[in-house]
């Protein structure tokens, strides 16, 4: 493909001080110079890429940039061998949309490493209704699973309508869990979207999220997932049963935490951290597989809205706002 052809692409670009989004024309000599060359079908908007687009330096250090840590679509070149053009190609997290241009733009340039081939029984647009918060939500699933059954009690998700957790409480609804959803959109039309994913009752931060100097709190959940950190996680560890399992992926709220060990060493709880950046690629396969066969939310394409490039600064905007509901897929040919 010749490197000066041209696609379209959002960019991100500093001006006066302020970060401004717009969609522009690039060419394919502008991406780096890695062997697997994707024609983006999908992307999906996340957390991360709103901070990349608002200018957050912990994510993306030089601009202009296009964003975008999701990506699926067809292999156009693959200098290592290890795909064949034509091949429908997946890529969520690594370094895409941070300081790799990402899958708001019509073309990706990255390392064929950080790929994977489209699992058998997954659309395009099912994987990127699933994307990194879906990973993260399937890679907290997994390591919460392998020590709590059904049977042990009730799993806590907080930020239950964000896109890990929806994602979160789908899966865990679907495999037989008794879920308790946390979130501030606790409204009428919040609360009937979590019940309707599956959730079996759901809690707003100002009854569960305040702060609590006490070190340990009564015993109410056999294990969560939590994406927001803060007080909110510290209630749910210092709520734990006994033998209880966290698994940690977020710090919207906060990366603080104000706990003793108490409620470790009383009742032997553990606390798992997820990192769905640099996720082994082996552990990865496996979660991809499960999310396209038995974990494949019931709920999937309900908790999805699709926008074009255009539409990205608005929904940016929310997102930042914390009025972003669901997950938000990025349709590349719209």
């Amino acid at each position: 493909m010749a490197k000066d052809m041209t696609f379209k692409a959002f960019v991100v670009k500093e001006k006066d001080g302020a970060f401004v989004g717009s969609v522009q024309t690039r060419s394919i000599g502008d991406l780096p110079e890695h062997d697997l060359l994707v024609k983006v079908r999908y992307s999906s908007l996340n957390y991360k890429d709103a901070l990349s687009a608002s200018g957050n330096r912990g994510v993306t250090r030089a601009y202009p940039h296009t964003p975008g840590i999701d990506a699926v679509g067809t292999v156009v070149r693959c200098d290592s061998g290890t795909f064949s053009e034509g091949e429908a190609a997946l890529v969520t997290s690594y370094d895409l949309g941070m300081n790799t241009p990402g899958g708001f733009g019509q073309y990706i340039r990255v390392p064929s490493e950080w790929a994977l081939r489209l699992p058998e029984g997954m659309t395009m647009k099912e994987s990127m209704a699933i994307g990194t918060a879906g990973l993260a939500a399937g890679m907290s699933v997994l390591r919460v699973i392998e020590h709590v059954r059904p049977e042990h009690g009730d799993i806590a998700v907080s930020g239950a309508t964000g896109g890990v957790g929806s994602l979160g409480v789908s899966i865990l609804a679907k495999l037989g869990y008794s879920v308790a959803a946390i979130s501030g959109k606790d409204r009428e039309d919040g609360r009937d979207y979590l019940l309707g994913l599956g959730a079996k009752e759901t809690l707003s931060p100002e009854e569960f999220g305040k702060e609590d100097k006490r070190p340990i709190l009564k015993g109410r959940f056999a294990g969560g997932i939590d994406t927001v950190g803060g007080p909110i996680l510290e209630n749910m560890i210092k709520s734990a049963l006994p033998m209880g399992v966290i698994a940690c992926c977020g710090n919207a709220a906060s990366p603080q935490l104000n706990l003793t060990v108490f409620p470790f060493i009383l009742r032997g709880l553990t606390l798992i951290g997820i990192d769905s950046q640099n996720y082994p690629m082996t552990y990865r396969k496996t979660v991809w597989e499960k999310l396209a066969g038995e974990w494949k939310p019931g709920h999937l394409m309900e908790v999805c809205h699709t926008i074009s490039l255009d539409e990205l600064n608005g929904r940016i905007d929310l997102m930042l706002k914390g009025r972003s509901r669901g997950r938000i897929l990025v349709d590349l040919e719209a």
